[in-house]
Parts: C-alpha cells; sequence; structure tokens
C-alpha cells in the first residue's frame, strides 16, 4: 500500500481511579494515535506510553513528537508491502519502540480493512478469543484489596495479578493468599526491586504464584537469570523485553520462563508477533499485556493474543474498568468462554476513535502529508 497521509494525536483519557504501580501513579492515560490514510482508505493505529518516562524511557509527548518529526517523514509517500518492510524504513531509528508502533499498528489496521481480512487472521490467529485476568493496583488498604478481589474470583477470572511494590509487597501477599488460598495470583514488581531483594523473591515461593513479572530492572536480563537460578517460582519478563533481540538474549541466558507481549512496548505488531514465535520455539509461554489503551488499541492487543503461544491469559480490559467511556467505538465488553470464564472476543470491524472525544481529549495533532489526499 501506499501510505499518503499521516495524522498523530496526542491524547489524554481521564481514568475513574488513578493508577498505581511501583513506578508511581497516573489519573489519565497519555497515548498517542494514528489516522494512516492510502487513497480512499484510512484506519487507525494506537499506542499508550503513559504521560512520564516511568514505565519506560517513553512517554506521550516524546512519542507524538517522535513520530512527527522523524518516523512519519520516514514513510510518507512510500509503497510499504509488508510490517517488515515498515520496520526496516523505521529502523534507521534507534529504539523508541512506542513511537514506531503507533505507525505499525495503523499499517496492520489498514491493511486489515484493504484487504478485508479481520486482524487476527491476518496476524496467523486461527481461533477468535482469549481467556482474560484480573488486574489489581496498589490500594489504601490491604482491607481494601481483599474485598476488590472478591468479585474477580466470584466471576471465574483464572488468575489475579497484584502490583506489588516495596511497602506493598509480602504482607499484602500474606493477606490476600490467607483469603484466596487456591486462586492463581501472580504479582508485577515493575522493575521495582533488584538483585540484593533474592531473600525476599525465595520467601515468595511459598505462597504458589503462577509468575513473578519483571522483578528487576527495566533494561536487565542477565540478573533476572540469576534471580530465575534462585527461586522456584517462574520469572516473567515484560519491560525488559523491548525487541527481538532482547528476547532471543533472555531465551539464551535463560532469564525467563514467561514473557509478556505489549505491541507497544515491542514496536508493534510487526515485532510482536516475531518475539511470539522465538518463545514459541523455545518453548516459553507468552502471554499478552496491555496499557490500558482506548478499545483502539485493545483490539490489536486482542487479535495478537489470537496467536496459539499466547497461553497465560491475557491483560486485556473492558472499557468500564477503566474509563466513564471509550475514546473509541465500540467499547470493549468481555463475555463468557465456552467453559464459562471471562474472554474477549476479536473484532470483526477495528474500533475507531469517536470523533467528539477525539477532539475533546486531543492535546495536541499533526498531519503529514497531503492534506487533500
Amino acid at each position: 500500500m501506499k501510505i499518503d497521509r499521516l495524522e498523530l494525536f496526542h491524547v489524554a483519557m481521564p481514568l475513574l481511579y488513578p493508577w498505581r504501580t511501583a513506578y508511581g501513579e497516573d489519573a489519565a492515560i497519555h497515548t498517542v494515535l494514528c489516522r494512516m490514510t492510502s487513497g480512499s482508505v484510512d484506519a487507525w493505529g494506537e499506542s499508550s506510553p503513559l504521560a512520564a518516562p516511568c514505565y519506560s524511557p517513553e512517554w506521550g509527548g516524546g512519542v507524538f513528537a517522535t513520530a512527527r518529526d522523524w518516523l512519519a517523514p520516514a514513510i510518507i509517500g512510500r509503497d510499504v508491502a509488508s510490517g517488515e518492510e515498515l520496520q526496516q524504513l523505521l529502523g534507521l531509528y534507534k529504539g523508541n519502540s512506542f513511537a514506531k508502533a503507533v505507525l505499525d499498528t495503523a499499517w496492520w489496521s489498514l491493511q486489515s480493512k484493504l484487504t478485508g481480512t479481520p486482524l487476527h487472521q491476518l496476524l496467523g490467529a486461527t481461533r477468535s478469543e482469549v481467556v482474560v485476568g484480573a488486574d489489581f493496583g496498589v490500594m489504601d488498604s490491604i482491607d481494601e484489596l481483599l474485598v476488590a478481589i472478591r468479585p474477580a474470583v466470584d466471576e471465574g477470572f483464572p488468575r489475579v495479578k497484584l502490583k506489588f511494590r516495596p511497602g506493598w509487597d509480602i504482607d499484602m501477599l500474606r493477606a490476600v493468599r490467607r483469603e484466596y488460598p487456591v486462586q492463581t495470583f501472580h504479582i508485577d514488581c515493575n522493575s521495582g526491586y533488584r538483585l540484593a531483594d533474592a531473600d525476599l523473591f525465595r520467601a515468595i515461593d511459598e505462597f504458589d504464584l503462577a509468575m513473578i513479572e519483571q522483578p528487576l530492572p527495566h533494561d536487565d536480563v542477565y540478573q533476572h537469570a540469576q534471580l530465575q537460578a534462585q527461586i522456584r517460582t517462574p520469572v516473567c519478563l515484560d519491560e525488559s523485553i523491548t525487541n527481538l533481540r532482547r528476547a532471543e538474549l533472555a531465551i539464551e541466558l535463560n532469564s525467563c520462563r514467561y514473557v509478556n507481549i505489549k505491541p507497544g512496548r515491542v514496536g508493534g505488531l510487526t515485532t510482536a508477533v516475531a518475539i511470539h514465535n522465538v518463545c514459541r520455539d523455545a518453548g516459553i509461554p507468552c502471554w499478552v499485556g496491555g496499557m490500558l489503551e482506548s478499545s483502539t488499541g485493545s483490539a490489536h492487543c486482542i487479535a495478537l493474543a489470537m496467536l496459539d503461544n499466547f497461553t497465560y491469559p491475557a491483560d486485556i480490559f473492558p472499557t468500564s474498568r477503566f474509563y466513564a467511556r471509550d475514546l473509541s467505538d465500540p467499547p470493549l465488553e468481555l463475555h463468557r468462554s465456552p467453559n464459562g470464564v471471562p474472554a474477549a472476543r476479536a473484532f470483526m470491524q477495528l474500533p475507531e476513535p469517536h470523533a467528539e472525544r477525539l477532539a475533546e481529549l486531543t492535546l495536541q495533532r499533526a498531519t503529514i502529508g497531503n492534506a487533500s489526499t
């Protein structure tokens, strides 16, 4: 397809309540959307790096500027035949995965629309739904958390993820396990600890967790291998896996037993599929994570999660969990899978931003290419 026009939008989507993790707190989710046009057809991509460079080195304003000033000019007017070709054109610019993901996800959405092929099928999936889990951030008290978890357990979510950080760690986990002795849990540390905390993670072995997600620094794979060798609980890498090469290195070092793949963090769907494939070949199961995107970005995550090696329940949430109303239509809703657990279905037609809501929430926008195209 020839890329004739790109429109970029830096948006702040207010949350119903703050989202607290080891790296801080967000009251609104900063995301960047792209409308990509080829001829008379357009489609949307999204990448949600958050407001500040705390989850990763990227942030909403920086992603918008990088996509506007460098990445979009590199592809405008080009005839791009594949996601791999798109990534090659963007490869001159080092890193900036979230910025690249804005354009990559837009390319895949546009290819889906141009070919009339649902996105999950275009990526190579043979199923059309994915089982999902429930997540809980840091709260004001452990008692509040215990009450919040109850509906997720009663509704049959197959696993529950708990944010875990200094001061909200083993005492919290002990209380949760005492209250819910058989529920599958895992913890997400968001890079909040160091290898010197290995004694803490050895103590966590007693709680029979499914995994410990990203316990050590965001750019590390070597010390994660050292930690994994010292504990029984599987380590899952998230922030550390930013590209295919990092995934291959983590596999070679035995740094983890699971990998969380987020399209934004790895540069888009093209790289996400490649990482899924190398993990599959190495026998490392994957799962899809989200960044609290609108339903536009969540639909990309859902399509990706249909691939065969995504076997652990995904981090995909209904719109109503975090937003009074979704930026995009239709909003994301869950349903019951045939075995009765919460699941998300693939979108046959991808959600797109609602024009009035987009205008209301946009902080800055730019157009690259012929405005009359």
